[in-house]
């Protein structure tokens, strides 16, 4: 997939189909929207092209909000492009950006800059100043510059339309299920194992990972069942991860660790993606390192049950 983040140009590609977005976690309505454009540009030998921003326009215009993204901008790139997509157009928004009226965006960007002959969108997307441009702009501005524009149905999942929103509310409540199924995949995060505080093999006797992430929303703190890749191998390994701040021995910070099932290798300096499978309990403070390792016992007995009975896929 070809990356491009400068529009100075005009872009020569063949009857280019494009869809725009921020499409932060690549949930089941963005898949559903990219599928759409890959057929379209199939069907008419096109291109098929995909329009995203950084930062998020929200951290710009918003920042007093602290959005959290679902996927870091690396994972992002990733699956868009497994997704089919062939080029990949990375706008850097800023508040001059945000200015730009959703006219001057049709006609610099969409007809200027990319000649689109299609333009596919989800049914409630907005942009330009002040969200004023909408899927009706776009297909009347389609018929005076010369592109068509479909908009594409929401996907409900147990009735619930599947949005980034949706998908950040359920993360921070710990539904980690529900978000899965609203992914169309396990939720995860990614990082490199560092030194931590020892205690896991010392005094548990339940050696864990202790994990450095970049990933911005963390499901809420408690005891998940989790499968764990490492990066560069096909391999993955069933585990039980801890989310919070150890409260047993009066932990002020959060801190990320995952015990791998039946692995007994140092994993220090190696990266991880930890993806969630379900959640187990509420972290907790017990009286005693006896009482958590007890606890810990009946985790990873419960986290073997689930995963001896979940699928999920996974994005590896």
């Amino acid at each position: 997939m070809e990356i491009i983040k400068d529009l100075a140009a005009r872009l020569a590609y063949d009857n280019p189909v494009v869809t725009i977005g921020n499409f932060d976690g690549i949930h089941l309505g963005h898949q559903k929207i990219f599928s759409c454009v890959v057929a379209k540009a199939q069907e008419i030998s096109g291109t098929p092209i995909a329009i995203t921003f950084h930062p998020h326009p929200v951290r710009v215009l918003a920042p007093e909000r602290g959005l959290k993204l679902i996927s870091i901008l690396d994972d992002k790139k990733a699956f868009i492009q497994r997704m089919g997509i062939k080029v990949l157009i990375c706008i850097s928004f800023d508040k001059d950006f945000a200015h730009t009226d959703p006219d001057t965006f049709i006609r610099n960007i969409l007809v200027d800059a990319i000649g689109a002959k299609w333009v596919i969108v989800g049914h409630s997307y907005s942009f330009g100043k002040g969200k004023k441009g909408t899927t009706s702009t776009l297909r009347v501005k389609g018929k005076k510059y010369g592109f068509k524009a479909h908009v594409v149905r929401s996907v409900k999942v147990y009735g619930d339309v599947v949005s980034s929103s949706r998908i950040r509310s359920l993360l921070l409540r710990g539904r980690v299920c529900e978000t899965s199924r609203m992914l169309g995949r396990a939720y995860h995060i990614s990082g490199t194992v560092i030194k931590g505080a020892g205690r896991g093999d010392a005094l548990l006797k339940t050696p864990t990972a202790n994990i450095a992430t970049a990933n911005e929303l963390i499901p809420k703190e408690g005891v998940y069942a989790v499968r764990v890749s490492l990066k560069g191998q096909k391999q993955v390994y069933d585990g039980v991860a801890n989310i919070g701040s150890n409260p047993t021995f009066d932990g002020k910070t959060v801190s990320y660790e995952v015990h791998l099932f039946d692995f007994n290798r140092n994993l220090i300096g190696e990266q991880l993606r930890l993806h969630f499978i379900d959640r187990i309990r509420e972290e907790k403070k017990f009286t005693s390192v006896q009482e958590l390792k007890d606890h810990i016992d009946r985790d990873i007995i419960q986290a073997k049950k689930i995963l001896s009975s979940r699928n999920d896929l996974l994005f590896l």
